[in-house]
């Protein structure tokens, strides 16, 4: 989830909205009065025509949906794109400033941004930058010599459980992380790769419409490598394409990816030889750094072992080329303008289906965040993030926690051993708010004003050796897996810690100065969500110390899936399109979690008025108000082509089903007399809480 701190007036149109929300702020010393409204929603963004029990995400949001076009540069609208222009903006305005600074790193921000942004340069060196790149390439003649290049070539990008992040170009990712047996030492996992396009379906689904995808990629690959200056581009891009269709056939589903227990693999360094022959294991290993370690975790095993045996049986020169291609492709938007131009005609338009894009000074902060993240985060908290701030966030996170005890206590169906087990975890839990208690240091990485290529390989590198340095020393359960501008939330279950950075800690998610019942129904639901990640189908099974362990009676544990199974069927059946539907077992986690997390959130929101009524403001109930805060969280809109990627690989509802969540809770059809016969009724016995 995504957040930060400051109001926009609720009256105004939606575009005004956008307006406000996506320059600079000029600052933030004073507090302005509320913006949403008197009472912290947006109530203009409504359409009180739609009754909330046929479609609550209308109801709650039908006027902002009505009123606001998607930007030409985005695939999706909705509020962590509010915030993120927001968020941006600032951090646009703090690496302009950064120049005049006297501290090394925000110098360094600073020139790594401005390298980025001169595309004189960049249309002058044409592909030279990557020229050195492509020789190597052209040089591999042997497979002792492939096997040392793809283990070179590896990066820390990938991370399955903090961030579901399970995509690579590369051949192969390394996440370093706790083990998941011993979370008191860290691990090296191996996962899968190499694909250009997102999942393995969009190279063996037959649906004419993964047919066109292929066939818009092939041409792309063969535009790429042509722009390159290598010959014969057509004949390249179909081995590169017969290739990667090989590598997707080994790939493991999404939904087989997110089961930790088939992933938790341990393979001695000595068993890769026998289990995945076909690379030389050696050189591979030694190239990535990682010769010394006696044991490596093995994420997604068919398809490790499938790409080492295609490194022995493909011809060299297919895999020169498919080396070559994506050399380039992961460089191309930050080459010369053609390059921009053809990476932008695949993966923007034809994957996601945006028109137009983004400003390149977008893309250039969004890179500086990925390289320098933590320098850019201490100057963003000293300006935008208060004290105050800080500590109403923590007071909500204690008060939710209380709730949600008050609710593992109360579930009848658990037995009191499964009980201690849960609320052992649930007071072991760490929470962050705001930023990191310390930052990150870069004084190794060396940024040239006049080499943004080389600004954007080293700072990769040095991450990727920041994450080796980890192996064979002590767990830091403090780190931080996300910077204090970006939009977002996370549960990390190894380490059983909660992370809410700065920059979604700001309307509509949260404001110091809205209703509590806006807050805790919208940040509030955030928080339980995030907490419930503790508890969900993954999250469940670590202990309170993030080991992977079951820790429930066979007969708690038979309950708690015939919940989760419900709640799979219900989301199964929302269909955005005709021929696509949510996928209730790849988005069970994130369902869980918004049930459960709105349930505690609830509980939490009633206990804080100590048994009063909460007020009635401008003609909503206290629990109306509640209910529209998490709604109006999940305000969006999505290209097609956007969407239907996401049905296939994020473990997300879209937004409308999100909002939607609130079905499973009784006091929901209490607060708008939701009735039998509303499309979004159900009857007592089918409303899943699971927690």
């Amino acid at each position: 989830m995504k957040m930060k701190l400051r109001t926009i007036l609720a009256a105004a149109s939606a575009l005004s909205l956008l307006a406000a929300c996506s320059g600079p702020d000029a600052g933030r010393g004073e507090h302005s009065a509320p913006a949403y409204g008197t009472f912290g929603f947006d109530a203009a963004g409504m359409d009180r025509a739609v009754r909330p029990g046929d479609d609550f995400f209308g109801f709650a949001n039908g006027g902002w949906v009505k009123t606001t076009e998607i930007p030409a540069d985005r695939s999706v609208w909705n509020t962590f794109s509010v915030l993120a222009e927001k968020a941006d903006g600032r951090v646009l305005e703090l690496i302009t400033q950064a120049r005049a600074s006297k501290d090394k790193d925000a110098a360094k921000v600073a020139d790594f941004y401005a390298s980025l942004m001169d595309e004189a340069a960049a249309e002058t060196k044409g592909a030279q930058p990557v020229q050195a790149e492509l020789a190597r390439i052209a040089a591999l003649n042997d497979r002792r010599a492939l096997s040392a290049y793809l283990g070179g070539v590896m990066r820390a990008d990938v991370d399955p459980l903090n961030a579901t992040n399970y995509y690579t170009d590369r051949p192969l990712g390394l996440w370093v992380a706790q083990d998941l047996d011993e979370p008191e030492r860290y691990a090296p996992y191996l996962m899968q790769g190499g694909l250009g396009m997102p999942d393995r379906d969009y190279y063996l689904d037959p649906a004419p419409r993964f047919a066109d995808l292929r066939r818009q990629y092939q041409a792309h690959v063969a535009a790429t490598l042509r722009l390159a200056g290598l010959d014969q581009a057509e004949a390249r891009a179909a081995r590169v394409m017969a290739l990667e269709t090989r590598i997707a056939r080994s790939h493991w589903s999404q939904l087989d990816t997110g089961d930790v227990q088939k992933a938790n693999n341990t393979w001695a360094r000595a068993e890769f030889a026998q289990r995945a022959p076909g690379l030389d294991w050696d050189a591979f290993f030694a190239a990535a750094g990682l010769a010394q370690q006696q044991t490596v975790k093995v994420w997604q095993t068919g398809a490790v072992a499938g790409l080492s045996a295609l490194a022995a049986s493909e011809p060299m020169e297919a895999w020169r080329d498919y080396l070559a291609f994506h050399a380039v492709d992961r460089a191309a938007p930050w080459l010369s303008k053609a390059f921009v131009e053809q990476h932008f005609a695949f993966h923007g338009q034809a994957l996601s289906g945006t028109p137009q894009q983004s400003p390149r000074w977008k893309k250039a902060v969004a890179a500086t965040n990925g390289a320098l993240g933590d320098a850019v985060g201490r100057m963003y908290v000293a300006r935008y993030f208060p004290a105050e701030a800080k500590a109403e966030v923590e007071a909500m996170v204690t008060n939710i926690k209380a709730a949600f005890a008050r609710r593992i206590e109360g579930l009848h169906w658990m037995s009191p051993q499964t009980k201690a087990e849960a609320q052992a975890k649930l007071k072991a839990m760490r929470v962050g708010v705001g930023y990191p208690s310390t930052w990150r240091d870069y004084a190794s990485l060396t940024v040239r004003v006049d080499d943004a290529f080389g600004n954007l390989e080293r700072s990769s590198l040095i991450e990727y050796r920041r994450q080796l340095a980890k192996l064979g020393q002590p767990v830091d359960r403090g780190e931080w897996f996300m910077v204090p501008q970006e939009v977002n939330a996370l549960f990390a279950p190894s380490q059983n810690s909660i992370i809410f950075p700065a920059a979604i800690l700001e309307p509509t998610f949260f404001d110091p100065n809205a209703d509590p019942a806006v807050n805790y129904g919208a940040i509030g639901g955030v928080i339980g969500h995030e907490i419930t990640h503790g508890f969900d189908n993954l999250g469940s099974q670590f202990d309170a110390r993030g080991r992977l362990r079951d820790w429930w009676t066979a007969s708690d544990k038979a309950r708690f899936t015939a919940a989760t199974d419900q709640l799979i069927a219900q989301y199964d059946a929302y269909k955005p399109f005709d021929d696509a539907s949510v996928n209730g077992r790849l988005t069970l986690g994130e369902n869980i979690a918004d049930v459960a997390g709105l349930s505690a959130a609830f509980d939490a929101w009633k206990l804080s008025l100590k048994g009063a009524e909460a007020p009635v403001l401008d003609g909503f109930t206290g629990e109306q108000r509640f209910f529209l805060g998490w709604a109006q969280n999940y305000r969006s809109r999505y290209r097609d082509a956007a969407l239907r990627r996401r049905l296939l690989t994020d473990v997300h509802a879209p937004g409308p089903y999100r909002a939607d969540a609130a079905r499973n809770l009784s006091a929901w059809y209490a607060a708008f007399d939701v009735q039998p016969g509303e499309a979004l009724y159900l009857p007592p016995a089918k409303r899943v809480p699971v927690w």
